[in-house]
């Protein structure tokens, strides 16, 4: 009597657990878009670091987040939406190599233009954003290029490159670094997975990535800093 009541509730439950976890992937996949990494990082530095911003206004630090939100989210985002408008992309999803051509290209642009601020930004920022950004304009133009072969994982990208410059943070023995490189191995794993489970990225695609944000931090670090 009881085996088939047990069973009937598994049948019954399993379509929710899948739901469940497949929203759970959307969610991470959302949260940690690669078009929101660049404000995060940028964000941890300026205002969790314990001293590259220490004696900076706070409005300076604003009027640094802002025009970093404009020329890493709301710029690139915009001129998504624009070729979406006129047909130059199937999708704002960017399914397909051939869609992701523009946006990679017009985020190149603002990547470089943001490198530029924080090189010449006054007063003079700390060395670590322009290497960060650099390194950010590197990449997407490495994607580019290796879009042309296979559909390289953007949001591998991102996490790579959280994880690159969290390194590079933690090999100038400026902050102690064990907790937020944790935390950004721990978002690694989730946001890979969930590109697993949910779009059509194989692991070949997702490793690819993590290496190509990886190598560009370090690449940036190595000429900048």
């Amino acid at each position: 009597m009881t085996a088939p009541v047990t069973y009937q509730q598994t049948t019954e439950e399993l379509p929710l657990q899948n739901k469940f976890i497949k929203f759970l992937a959307y969610f991470f996949s959302v949260v940690f878009h690669p078009l929101f990494v660049p404000l995060y990082v940028v964000a941890f530095i300026v205002y969790c670091h314990p001293s590259y911003f220490t004696g900076i206004s706070n409005g300076t630090k604003m009027q640094l987040m802002l025009t970093t939100f404009l020329n890493t989210v709301f710029f690139p985002a915009f001129a998504i939406l624009i070729m979406k408008g006129l047909g130059f992309i199937k999708s704002v999803f960017l399914h397909t190599q051939q869609d992701r051509i523009g946006p990679y290209l017009s985020s190149m642009i603002f990547y470089f233009w943001m490198a530029r601020v924080f090189f010449k930004f006054d007063p003079q920022l700390p060395l670590i954003l322009a290497s960060f950004m650099t390194a950010v304009f590197l990449t997407t133009a490495v994607a580019l290029i290796a879009n042309i072969f296979y559909k390289i994982s953007m949001h591998a990208i991102g996490c790579g490159g959280i994880i690159g410059i969290f390194i590079i943070i933690m090999n100038g023995n400026s902050m102690l670094m064990t907790w937020p490189l944790g935390i950004a191995f721990l978002i690694t794993g989730l946001v890979c997975t969930s590109r697993l489970l949910i779009s059509n990225h194989t692991s070949k695609e997702i490793y690819m990535g993590l290496l190509v944000g990886l190598l560009c931090q370090f690449a940036a670090a190595i000429a900048i800093l």
